[in-house]
């Protein structure tokens, strides 16, 4: 095993704290086509996570089958109960929350009503009232649209939407696709400014990211995906400094 994984491995081990999200070899096919091959990864409470890998790794698809989108073969434990079988919708009630690649917003809604949607399975209505001002304080710039249709926003709008949308539902884990796609760099540094602060109060996030610098100086840990396989994991730093990471995935 490499030297990387073994002190991911015992990072884990070291601690007793039963992890929020256990996967044990996790398999999703399209068709004939593996598409994940046996993916085992541990998000403790807490912890932000990547997950970084080449475009086809079988990131996406992997986040899909954790939020019970694809069907999948293997094991997955969120909050130490078995996910299987239970429906995407269920598992977003007891807190598992993702945000899409593509934002996934409700165009025909306005921006207060995507906002609003977020917060649909919930009932405290003056908790709901303060995490509505806590999102437009965060992001001034949609408390300035509130009324607008969410479909005439600008890209990075909509990505500010959507995190403002999944946070509304006080997520017990958070998944992030691509947060950074086809975004400004002033845009890229807003939204990772708001994961950081997510996650320094507690709240567990697995990082999905097309920019692997970003992720992994981000991060705690960090599992690299080729091929639909974990090849490495560790700490976010020691991966940062490794050097077949830095040639695949920093262009150095």
């Amino acid at each position: 095993m490499d030297s990387v994984t073994i002190a991911g491995a015992a990072s884990m081990a070291a601690g007793t704290t039963a992890p929020v999200l256990r996967v044990a070899g996790l398999r999703v096919a399209y068709g004939g086509i593996q598409a994940v091959k046996g993916v085992d990864l541990e998000i403790g409470p807490g912890e932000l996570i990547a997950l970084i890998g080449a475009n086809g790794a079988g990131k996406t698809t992997s986040l899909r089958a954790i939020t019970g989108s694809l069907p999948w073969a293997g094991s997955i434990e969120y909050l130490g109960a078995s996910t299987r079988g239970v429906a995407a919708h269920e598992l977003l009630h007891r807190g598992l929350v993702m945000v899409p690649e593509g934002r996934g917003i409700f165009t025909r809604m306005t921006v207060t009503e995507n906002l609003l949607m977020g917060a649909y399975s919930r009932n405290d209505k003056a908790g709901i009232s303060h995490d509505l001002d806590e999102q437009y304080a965060t992001f001034p710039r949609l408390r300035e649209r509130a009324g607008q249709l969410a479909g005439n926003l600008s890209g990075g709008e909509q990505q500010m939407l959507a995190m403002a949308r999944a946070l509304m539902s006080r997520p017990k884990l958070l998944l992030l696709d691509e947060p950074s796609m086809g975004l400004s760099p002033i845009m890229v540094e807003k939204i990772f400014d708001v994961i950081r602060a997510a996650s320094a109060r507690g709240m567990p996030i697995l990082l999905v990211e097309q920019n692997a610098l970003l992720a992994l100086e981000a991060a705690d840990r960090a599992y690299v995906l080729d091929s639909g396989a974990i090849t490495l994991s560790g700490k976010a730093d020691d991966l940062l400094h490794d050097p077949k990471v830095r040639e695949a995935y920093l262009g150095e």
